[in-house]
């Protein structure tokens, strides 16, 4: 739908006609939304309050939409074109509601890591990131402080080793730092790895919404989809994923620091990636005993 000059609106054309849901969308979206709809029920949040926090991002993607098209947007079509009230349309315009920053501490440990697993110095003969020194008089240059030091000289290595140490991400054995997982994949606090579940989520379906209405050129997104495994296959094959997803996220980490240092973009120029790799396993349900939809990998299920 698109809001036009006189301010009245006009469906997108589709293979359903205009003004038309696709069933299909809507078969989506639904499939889309059920687990986050469950986590939302376990976590106490209701439907009112997901309602009240949808109605700023339907005013936010509206006004995008009409600016792109006519310039500054008034207040009806951002109303017409969302079906937000126009006093709720009214408050989210002159307040606006901004998402949250990850704390600085987050920034600084997501950085630390990619390049404990990414530069020779920090990696032992197999490439596998080794036990740091703790200190610069233990490890000099190699040590865990220089690492510190390097991504930021605003806090303190101690500082840094104190937060990666209480969210999970390193242990401290024989006054070495040894590191705990292949990515900034904070294990010990709900909060951290809320923020990157929707950071890395939001990419996942914003790649995939490009796909759908014809971005050019699409965006990387692809799946492997089986459904006759028994739980020790599965097993398998989460290893192997596994394996294979942290070779591919390894050598893509290593690239882009290398070509964050060789090849910075000029002003106005800065983009930002986002690489992904997913695992998920359940139970057959009823609906799907009979097939699936075909799938996106080598092997399609008719």
């Amino acid at each position: 739908m698109r809001v036009t000059r006189d301010g009245s609106t006009q469906a997108k054309a589709g293979p359903e006609g205009p003004g038309a849901a696709s069933p299909a969308l809507v078969a989506a979206i639904r499939r889309i939304l059920r687990p986050l709809v469950r986590l939302l029920v376990r976590r106490g949040l209701t439907f009112p309050w997901l309602a009240d926090l949808l109605k700023p991002l339907f005013v936010e993607a509206a006004e995008a939409e009409i600016s792109a098209e006519f310039g500054r947007p008034t207040i009806s079509r951002i109303s017409v074109l969302s079906g937000v009230h126009r006093k709720d349309v009214s408050r989210r315009v002159k307040q606006p509601e901004a998402d949250s920053a990850p704390p600085r501490i987050h920034t600084i440990g997501t950085e630390l890591v990619a390049r404990w697993l990414s530069e020779a110095r920090y990696l032992d003969s197999s490439g596998v990131p080794r036990p740091l020194p703790r200190t610069h008089r233990a490890g000099g240059a190699e040590s865990f402080a220089a690492l510190a030091e390097a991504v930021s000289r605003d806090v303190r290595p101690r500082t840094i080793l104190d937060e990666l140490l209480r969210l999970g991400i390193v242990r401290v054995h024989d006054d070495s730092v040894h590191l705990l997982a292949q990515g900034f994949v904070p294990a010990a606090e709900f909060d951290a790895r809320a923020f990157y579940f929707g950071e890395s989520l939001h990419d996942h379906l914003a790649a995939g919404a490009n796909n759908l209405e014809g971005g050019a050129p699409p965006m990387l997104e692809r799946s492997v989809y089986y459904d006759e495994l028994s739980p020790a296959s599965v097993a398998k094959l989460a290893a192997r994923s596994e394996e294979l997803g942290m070779q591919l996220l390894t050598t893509i980490n290593r690239d882009g620091m290398a070509l964050e240092s060789s090849d910075p973009p000029r002003p106005g120029e800065r983009r930002r990636i986002r690489l992904g790799v997913f695992f998920y396993s359940a139970p057959v349900s009823p609906n799907e005993a009979d097939g699936a939809p075909p799938s996106e990998s080598p092997r399609s299920k008719a």
